[in-house]
This record gives structure tokens, sequence and C-alpha cells, in this order.
């Protein structure tokens, strides 16, 4: 199956949802591009109201697709890396300047520009048993999609850099006592409530 954006209407609510499963949602250009788009489209749809981001299945996204950068890389040295930076930092953009309210519903994985994404949303809603991870520094990345500075913004020195260096997975219920995110829910329950 090949990673795309999924787009649906519920009443009020546009749904944008990451999908490929197989790969935990992991995010391509495209997709990417394709939600910029549908963000432009509901800011200028007086009947949207809310924009929910999700992802298919178990988890809510793994971040970049590092397999597939690696094999473009092969072909077009420095491009693919080139346009997928471009492509997510275009739609963080367009998630923190977006005018109506933007909510992550976060089940299993958000990890590396995943976890970017949530962190760019208006609020965060998220699955008892989800799990946020800054992991690019264990692929001897530095993190992409604005994670640093937002969580440098949102947290206490000392916590940021805890996330950031160590890469490990942390709670949606730690995130909430630090105060990102918003509400805990049970195991798939995260884009009901």
């Amino acid at each position: 199956m090949t990673a795309e954006l999924r787009t649906e209407r519920r009443d009020s609510t546009l749904m944008l949802t990451f999908s490929d499963p197989a790969s935990r949602n992991a995010l391509v250009p495209q997709a990417l591009t394709a939600a910029v788009e549908a963000l432009n489209v509901a800011e200028a749809d007086a009947t949207v109201r809310v924009v929910v981001l999700v992802g298919e299945g178990a988890h809510f996204s793994a971040g970049s697709d590092l397999q597939r950068l690696a094999n473009d890389a092969a072909i077009l040295p420095g491009d693919a890396a080139a346009h997928q930076l471009h492509a997510l930092r275009s739609f963080v953009e367009a998630l923190r300047a977006h005018p109506k309210p933007v909510i992550a519903a976060v089940e299993g994985a958000a990890t590396a520009a995943g976890f970017s994404l949530a962190l760019a949303c208006d609020l965060i809603v998220a699955a008892e048993d989800a799990r946020f991870t800054m992991s690019q520094g264990q692929a001897g990345l530095s993190p992409d999609g604005g994670g640093s500075w937002m969580l440098a913004h949102a947290l206490p020195r000392a916590l940021a850099l805890q996330l950031l260096w160590l890469g490990e997975p942390v709670s949606a219920r730690e995130l909430q006592a630090w105060g990102l995110v918003n509400r805990v829910t049970d195991s798939g329950q995260a884009l009901a409530e």
C-alpha cells in the first residue's frame, strides 16, 4: 500500500488521516503536501469548524520514512531529504498558523516527526497506551518538524532535553502531567473523544 492522506468530512469536522498502517503511517512528501492543501481548503470553507489529524490503524505516525529517504538518496543525493524536510516544514507551519482548531487524535506511536506534528496541533487527545518519542538522535539525525523548538517553549529545559537527547518513549499520562497532552482516553478512543 502506498502512503497517502485521506480526507473525510464529519459534519463540521474535517478529518485528515495519514494512511499507511504497514509503515506505521510514515510521512511522505506527497501526503504532507496534500495535508497543506486540505488545510487551505478548510480555512476557506466556513462550514469547517475544526480539523482532526489522525493516523490510520494502531499508530499516529512513525515520522519520516527513513527507508524511502535512503533509497531516494541513492538515486538523487540530497534532493530526497530536502524535499521531505520542506514538505514537513510547510505542513507544520500550516498547522501552527491555521485559524481553526486543529486536534491530534493519537493512538499508538507518535515518533520523531509524528511527535512534532502532534505538538504543532492546538490540542492533543491521546490514548492511554500512546507513546511519544523524539527518536531522531538514535538514527544520528537532529529533530525535524520543529519538535525541538516546540518542546523548548512548552517545557522546562531539563524535560525538553531529556526528550530530545535520550529519545526514550514517554506516555500520554506523563505528557499530560507536563501540560502537553490535553486528554487521555482509553485505548482506541482518542478519535471518539
